[in-house]
Order: structure tokens, then C-alpha cells, then sequence
């Protein structure tokens, strides 16, 4: 069963045997996906190892370091009506490519498809799978589940045109809750983002990440969301709630140094969501606060 709607982007840096393992999971895929990689300025000799190892994968090196913005240069030369999203350290399920197409074929308001997220070696559920179940958000009654408001990159097929029209990832935020801007964007244009049970991506988190930089990079990430969508008042609520929630250390100050540095810029490109889009993150902002699993915390 080979499936041609879907091409499959990884971004990657440094994690060459992370990288080949992921690789070599997609390469058994009944799909038969298009692989598209971004190395983005690996220095461990992952693009000589990927053009040895797996020929027939599409490799762009753009010599530097690009975060979330190398999946826009991949998605510049996807020719399939969607496209999906992996890290280097995560794959997709047999069978979950082709039915997360199967989804977006059938209801053309659909724009993403997350799926359930196993962690690997174990196969345990990621934490955040819960709240994607069980998401407050009511969606339209034709909707094939429940209404998200953001996605997991890692784990998400989306539409290659929609992806485009909202302008991909935000090349500022680079990498750390980047999802946030871009889907809050697609449901701006009138794009629903469901969570389907049934489809399956494993992740082996890498040893190989700097976790101090990415919870920094995250609450700085969700700053500049928050002010560069947000209304006023909702806008200065999150902050303070962010102020009183996250930890009192040198990351959390860093990030909030960087994001009020950033005022310039973000009060330039500043554009409010619509009310119908902001009454949607009003209500999974109620329920997030009673979370265990921020991103931007843990």
C-alpha cells in the first residue's frame, strides 16, 4: 500500500543516529512517504550519513541553524496536499499517514490532524494526550474529533496550502511552543484542527537537548503570541498569570527579558484574532491553568 497525498518534514541538528533510526522507521512505512529533511547546520556528519544511508530522501542544508523556520524551506518544495510533521527523534505508525489523509479528504474545513503520542521504549502515553482527548473545545458536529486549539508539530499532518497561506512558522520564534502562533493563524482563516484517536506516532525523546534553553524559549514564545493575538485585556491577564505561574529562575527571567526587548517589533506586527478565535483560547486558557502538562513549565 503505497500513498502518495502526504510528504513527511523533519528538521534536525546534531542527533545523527536519532535522526537514521527515524528514518530508517519511515523507510518501512506502507505509505512509501516523501522524506524531506532540513539539517540545520548539523556539524556531526548527519548529512553525509542521510545521503549514504537513504538516498532517496530530499536533504536541504541551509548551513545554519533555522529552528521551526527549516520546516518552511521544506514545505517550499512539498508537491502533496499534505504534509507531516516528525522530529528526529519521533516517527510515524503504519497506516496513521494514510488516515490522517483519509480525514482531511473527507472534510475540506479540516486543516490539521494530530495524532496520540507513544513514549518509546516503554510505549506510555505522553502526558499531553490527555488533554487533547479531552479537549474543551466543541467543534462543528461533522468534525471527526475533539476541537483543538493548537497541535504537537511532531505529531500533526496539516494541509500544505493551508500551511502556506497562514505564512508557516513564525521565523522570530524559532523553536518552543512555535505551534501556538501558527494554529491560532490557520483557525483564523476558518481551519479546524482535530485529535484522532487512531492514528499513532511514537517519540524517543533524545538525550541530546538542551532543556534549560527550550523552557526559556517556550515562555518567551507564548509571551509574544500572547501579545502579538491577544486582545488587550486577555493579553495582560496570560502575562501575569504566566509571571506568577512560572519558575523564579534565570530562564524565566531571560525569557521575559527577551520578549519585552522584543516590543518594537511585536507591536508592529501586532493583528487581534478574530472574537470567534479568542473565545476559543479563552476557554482552554481556563482549562490549561488547571494542567499538569504545560510545556512551557515542565
Amino acid at each position: 500500500m503505497t500513498d502518495p497525498r502526504t510528504t513527511v518534514v523533519i528538521t534536525t541538528h546534531n542527533r545523527r543516529p536519532e535522526l537514521l533510526r527515524t528514518l530508517d522507521r519511515l523507510a518501512e512505512l506502507p505509505e512509501r512517504p516523501e522524506v524531506i529533511v532540513t539539517d540545520n547546520g548539523s556539524t556531526d556528519g548527519t548529512s553525509t550519513a542521510v545521503a549514504r544511508h537513504h538516498p532517496r530522501v530530499r536533504l536541504l542544508r541551509p548551513g545554519r541553524n533555522l529552528g521551526a523556520v527549516g520546516r518552511n524551506l521544506a514545505v517550499r518544495r512539498v508537491r502533496t496536499p499534505y504534509v507531516a510533521f516528525c522530529d528526529d527523534d519521533s516517527w510515524w505508525a503504519p497506516g496513521a499517514l494514510s488516515g490522517a489523509a483519509g480525514l482531511l479528504d473527507r472534510h475540506p474545513a479540516l486543516g490539521a490532524v494530530t495524532a496520540r503520542i507513544l513514549v518509546e521504549p516503554d510505549g506510555t502515553e505522553d502526558p499531553i494526550v490527555e488533554e487533547l482527548r479531552n479537549s474543551p473545545l466543541v467543534g462543528p458536529r461533522w468534525l471527526p474529533g475533539p476541537a483543538l486549539g493548537s497541535f504537537l508539530a511532531a505529531a500533526t499532518v496539516l494541509r500544505t496550502d493551508a500551511f502556506r497561506r497562514a505564512g508557516g512558522f513564525h521565523p522570530r520564534l524559532w523553536l518552543g511552543g512555535e505551534e501556538e502562533l501558527l494554529a491560532a493563524d490557520l483557525a483564523a482563516d476558518g481551519w479546524w484542527l482535530t485529535y484522532a484517536e487512531h492514528l499513532t506516532v511514537h517519540h524517543q525523546p533524545s538525550a541530546a537537548r538542551d532543556s534549560t534553553r527550550r523552557r526559556r524559549d517556550g515562555i518567551r514564545n507564548t509571551l509574544w503570541f500572547t501579545w502579538l493575538r491577544r486582545p488587550t485585556r486577555p493579553a495582560l491577564r496570560r502575562t501575569l498569570h504566566l509571571a506568577r505561574t512560572v519558575p523564579r529562575d534565570t530562564a524565566s527571567l531571560r525569557a521575559f527579558a527577551e520578549a519585552t526587548a522584543a516590543l518594537p517589533w511585536v507591536l508592529r506586527e501586532r493583528r487581534v484574532l478574530p472574537p470567534e478565535v479568542e473565545a476559543r483560547l479563552r476557554l482552554l486558557e481556563d482549562s490549561q491553568r488547571r494542567s499538569t502538562a504545560r510545556r512551557y513549565t515542565g
